[in-house]
């Protein structure tokens, strides 16, 4: 992709994601459709966010891949990571080559090394002095990623602050509270119709979420909604044609 073709890609995704900020947008597609953008313009092997619930614990929100592998190294980078300590300084954390980690990170490492990581960057989802999670890159190459490309990521982070958050649930902290857990309680339906649809369709967790998205989209409903359909068996999705 060309500078000017992936300059012109990032603002239509900019324009997408300040339409979807509505009254009754979706906040995982939202954060679906920005870890996407990650991966496809910014040079991220993968990307995801890690959202922090109640006690302050980070729990994985959106991600690039569904693969088991996948989900371990967010696990351990929730856990002792860049995630983590994106999430509790606030700030960006680089990590150009990931032989050079903390020990304390050893977790992360060895798990991200498996799946051919070298390199890793962590961006807060920050609001003035809030702190709701953490945008994490991940990337096949060391080296730090060019100035733009980390513009860009703060950029993308900061919409999905915005998402989160919105104006009407800065009104009082518990709104917020209940707000964050009810976007995790939605990712905990959606795994469990995740395995129904690759038990019934056949298919891999990775293909199960896109067949859920795909049916959504068509629908026009919530990715929660449609998820608990599936999993109450009011809902049946059958192997991509």
């Amino acid at each position: 992709m060309s500078r000017a073709s992936r300059e012109a890609r990032l603002v239509s995704v900019f324009a997408t994601l300040a339409d979807t900020l509505v009254a009754d947008y979706d906040v995982v597609d939202l954060l679906q459709t920005l870890v996407d953008s990650c991966a496809e313009l910014l040079g991220a092997q993968d990307a995801a966010i890690l959202l922090a619930d109640g006690t302050g614990a980070l729990d994985l929100m959106a991600s690039t891949s569904e693969s088991a592998g996948f989900v371990e190294v967010m696990r351990h980078a929730a856990e002792a990571g860049p995630g983590m300590e994106s999430f509790s300084t606030g700030t960006r954390v680089s990590l150009p080559d990931l032989r050079n980690s903390p020990e304390a990170w050893r977790g992360f490492r060895d798990s991200a090394s498996r799946r051919g990581v070298q390199a890793a960057e962590a961006i807060p989802l920050r609001l003035r002095e809030r702190t709701i999670g953490s945008l994490t890159l991940l990337r096949s190459t060391p080296g730090t990623p060019a100035p733009e490309d980390v513009t860009a990521a703060r950029a993308l982070a900061d919409v999905a602050t915005i998402g989160i958050l919105q104006e009407r649930a800065l009104r009082e902290s518990d709104r917020l509270a209940a707000q964050l857990q009810t976007a995790l309680d939605s990712r905990v339906v959606i795994e469990q119709a995740k395995g129904v649809v690759s038990f019934t369709a056949g298919v891999s967790i990775d293909d199960a979420f896109s067949l859920i998205r795909s049916h959504a989209r068509q629908e026009r409903m919530r990715l929660g909604e449609t998820a608990a359909r599936i999993v109450r068996r009011e809902v049946r999705i059958g192997p991509p044609r």
